[in-house]
């Protein structure tokens, strides 16, 4: 018995994170097509008719593309908080009632054995928020989509044994890049995405002696690279001396393919 994720797509193009328990399956966002979806629970053997649950951080279309599609075909239950489901109910299409189930900001549910937090992070969406997974003493934490990361976070995801956090743009490749300026300015303010710089000095302050993996999230498709965005924030965890390499290790995750379904 165990907590186990897959980190299924990450990343501006879309993003999906699958969370289990031997009783429970969980997707949170579903910000591919419903095809693209089957096939990435496919590949890490899992089948989307056997989800319970689809968790929805935020609005924007990368979180919710394929999120009326799974809905109506295989019935599945969706939680997201209230001020999401009206935008949910207007760039999704028809979901039934039945299937609709609030799940507010700072607010714990219980599904089957495993537990979930709720959150609120800040983002350019109408009440964004992200989510802890608590599982007989494992937790699990997924923060992403945020322009900074307040101190009532970093104390919500301390003694995390996995996190899954946002490391978005290099901000060297952002300022040259030919993004419009408003565009440039929406993602490096406190509504936006975090650097990588951003991110790694974040993270000095949330890793702790349990902290075993890091996955590095939601990179921008134009202003970051992997290997950059892993480089800086090793560097800045080695800077602080926070070793990276034997009880922690930092992870990268991508647009197109799952992580492999690990335990916690």
């Amino acid at each position: 018995m165990s907590l186990r994720y897959s980190v299924l797509a990450s990343g501006s193009t879309g993003n999906a994170t699958f969370v289990c328990t031997d009783k429970v399956k969980v997707l949170v966002d579903a910000g591919l097509t419903g095809k693209q979806l089957e096939k990435l629970l496919q590949q890490i053997g899992e089948g989307a008719e056997n989800l319970d649950a689809i968790l929805v951080t935020h609005e924007h279309s990368d979180h919710v593309k394929g999120l009326g599609v799974l809905a109506r075909r295989y019935h599945i239950p969706i939680y997201a908080n209230s001020k999401t489901w009206t935008e949910i109910d207007r760039l999704c299409g028809q979901i039934e009632t039945e299937q609709k189930f609030q799940f507010e900001r700072d607010k714990v549910i219980k599904l089957e054995d495993l537990e979930i937090l709720s959150y609120g992070v800040s983002h350019d969406a109408i009440e964004p928020m992200a989510f802890c997974f608590h599982y007989q003493g494992k937790k699990l934490s997924l923060s992403t989509d945020m322009g900074y990361v307040s101190e009532k976070i970093k104390d919500t995801l301390q003694d995390s044994d996995v996190l899954i956090f946002e490391s978005n743009h290099d901000v060297e490749m952002l300022r040259m890049c030919r993004y419009p300026w408003n565009t440039k300015r929406r993602i490096l303010g406190d509504t936006g995405h975090l650097s990588n710089e951003a991110a790694g000095e974040a993270l000095v302050d949330i890793i702790s002696d349990r902290t075993r993996k890091v996955y590095l999230a939601h990179l921008s498709k134009d202003n970051n690279m992997i290997d950059l965005a892993r480089m800086t924030v090793q560097q800045t965890l080695e800077h602080h001396d926070i070793g990276v390499g034997h009880g922690l290790t930092l992870h990268d995750t991508f647009p197109d393919k799952p992580t492999k379904l690990t335990a916690v």
